[in-house]
């Protein structure tokens, strides 16, 4: 198990590989973290409330179309799915355990059908006992409600492709079959899926009550499974949490009690104004990025309350592919020259919090190669690529969130467009938009900045989720595809990277290698750096957990 490194020490140890001398230790008083075991619930830390930080609220609270780091975090206290990643930190986080369910489920001898008895006895928020129907349900409300991975998770199921081509009346009657007798839903997939199971255990899969609409509920709370329920949610003002009173742990590793009486998530302050906040006790940790010029000084004064952790993500900005000036290849390309990855990697916070990135494919997924095929920084090869591809001179928005990395490098990368040929300038808009606006094509966007943490830890969550025609949808608020890339070719390789991996996961990697380095000269997307998480909490805070798949668990923390 990799434990969470004190900030102190990353910085340390900087020091000691520039100046040749030992690296000092982490200092010791640090709040736990979790081990890879679920221990029991400890009485004596339930209670209070626990205090967060954001400059604004994460999109829509429905967990079948929010496709954000941050609401995903909450989420895992709030809803469950038939399965789930085991609730601890370190190595264990990746494996799956029965939630729902319970049991793992039975696995027909061809892999395409799951078999699963139903818990008995567990109940929504709103008091309903869950039941098959409402499993079933929930699965057609994937469709219904154009979730943005119901064309690439769970378009295997079948009936999927009808759902797809027409949600508002989907039915799987083939795909998800329900016993109520027996208790036991059976999914029944068009073609064996190894990490069908892993789909399972996303908040895109989580099992609401039958009765939910198929729309995307915006504001509105859906009642859920978890220990906690959502009383309020304002994206400018405010996300409000408290006990669910029907909850009962049924399983401690995949939903365990939670400790804070209530989590409350504030919106609105800076993220300087939130740093000193939780110095000064009033808040307990913050969503958002840790100012640069913040870092020395809470590696320093606040070592025991910093904790840095490595991330299977990227930051990478999406070239439209279908508009003016990047529907040309040479004109992508040539971004990816003109890109000073090191520079941004400085705007982040330097060496310690980041790494550039030169494929789709970050370090630790499998299928990542070690290949660059666009080193360093060549204004003179770009500005070449630019003339070649006839778009000199054309206009181009950089459309970036408003919070201050983002607008960094925003500008930055506006800089370099105008340095190359182009008319560039920078467009900035809330962060509480900024994901879903980007991802709609009647917005135009032509290049924009953002991030994507892995689903779960394979590499068709990053090549086929973001790059497969698929997971277009023109015109919507969910089409995660925001190079607006369709490649026939590209989508049969993956198509058989996934096949090969039933049978051998080594050439399986190796073969995503291969698509990662094609896709890298087909440049949809430009890669700019891969990064560490790093998690300031405030001195009141105990048993601080780091969840590979979901990041800190908040419901656990102590603040009592």
């Amino acid at each position: 198990m990799k434990r969470a490194l004190p900030l102190v020490a990353m910085l340390a140890l900087a020091t000691a590989c520039s100046s040749g001398t030992a690296a000092t230790a982490p200092q010791s008083g640090a709040p736990a973290a979790q081990s890879g075991a679920a221990a029991g619930f400890q009485e004596q830390h339930k209670g209070g409330t626990l205090k967060l930080l954001a400059k604004s609220g994460d999109g829509t609270l429905d967990p079948h179309i929010n496709y954000s780091n941050g609401n995903w975090q909450v989420f895992q206290a709030m809803y469950d799915g038939l399965l789930a990643f085991k609730k601890v930190g370190g190595e264990a986080s990746y494996e799956l355990t029965p939630d729902l369910a319970e049991a793992m489920p039975q696995v027909a001898p061809d892999g395409k059908s799951y078999t699963f008895t139903l818990r008995k006895g567990v109940k929504f928020s709103n008091g309903d006992e869950v039941t098959v129907d409402d499993v079933k349900a929930s699965f057609e409300r994937i469709y219904k409600a154009s979730g943005p991975t119901s064309g690439t998770f769970f378009a295997g199921i079948v009936g999927a492709a009808a759902c797809v081509k027409k949600p508002e009346g989907c039915t799987l009657d083939k795909g998800v079959v329900v016993d109520k007798a027996k208790n036991t839903v059976t999914i029944n997939l068009e073609a064996p899926d190894s990490e069908f199971p892993l789909k399972l255990a996303l908040p895109h899969s989580v099992i609401l009550p039958k009765a939910t609409p198929g729309k995307d509920q915006g504001t509105k709370p859906i009642p859920g499974t978890g220990p906690y329920a959502a009383a309020s949610y304002d994206p400018n003002k405010e996300l409000k949490l408290v006990r669910n009173s029907h909850f009962t742990e049924w399983s401690r590793e995949a939903q365990p009690q939670g400790y804070p009486d209530e989590i409350v998530y504030s919106y609105g302050l800076t993220v300087e104004a939130a740093v000193t906040a939780i110095q000064n006790g009033q808040a307990d940790w913050s969503f958002d990025p840790l100012p640069a010029d913040r870092l020395t000084e809470i590696g320093s004064k606040y070592a025991s309350q910093a904790h840095v952790n490595p991330l299977s993500a990227f930051w990478y900005m999406p070239l439209n592919t279908r508009i003016a000036p990047f529907d040309k290849p040479e004109a992508r390309q040539a971004l990816q020259w003109a890109i000073d990855r090191a520079a941004v990697v400085k705007m982040y916070g330097g060496a310690n919090l980041a790494a550039p990135a030169c494929t789709l494919l970050p370090a630790g997924i499998p299928g990542h190669a070690d290949f660059c095929d666009y080193p360093k920084q060549d204004l003179e090869k770009a500005k070449q690529l630019v003339q070649q591809s006839g778009t000199a001179g054309q206009e181009v928005a950089v459309v970036v969130a408003d919070e201050d990395v983002s607008k960094q490098i925003g500008e930055y990368v506006r800089s370099v467009l105008e340095q190359i040929g182009y008319k560039a300038k920078l467009k900035v808009i809330s962060t509480n938009i900024h994901f879903t606006y980007v991802q709609n094509s009647k917005n135009q966007v032509q290049l924009s900045v953002t991030q994507w943490y892995a689903d779960y830890p394979a590499a068709s969550d990053f090549l086929h989720v973001l790059l497969s025609c698929a997971s277009f949808r023109e015109g919507s608020d969910a089409s995660i595809n925001m190079a607006a890339f369709c490649d026939k070719d590209m989508d049969a390789k993956m198509a058989e990277a996934m096949k090969l991996d039933q049978t051998d996961k080594n050439a399986a990697n190796t073969k995503w290698g291969e698509i990662d380095r094609e896709l890298m000269r087909k440049s949809p997307i430009v890669p700019l750096f891969q990064p560490k998480q790093v998690d300031f909490v405030s001195s009141r805070v105990g048993n601080y957990g780091f969840h590979k798949q979901f990041f800190m668990l908040l419901d656990q923390l102590w603040v009592k």
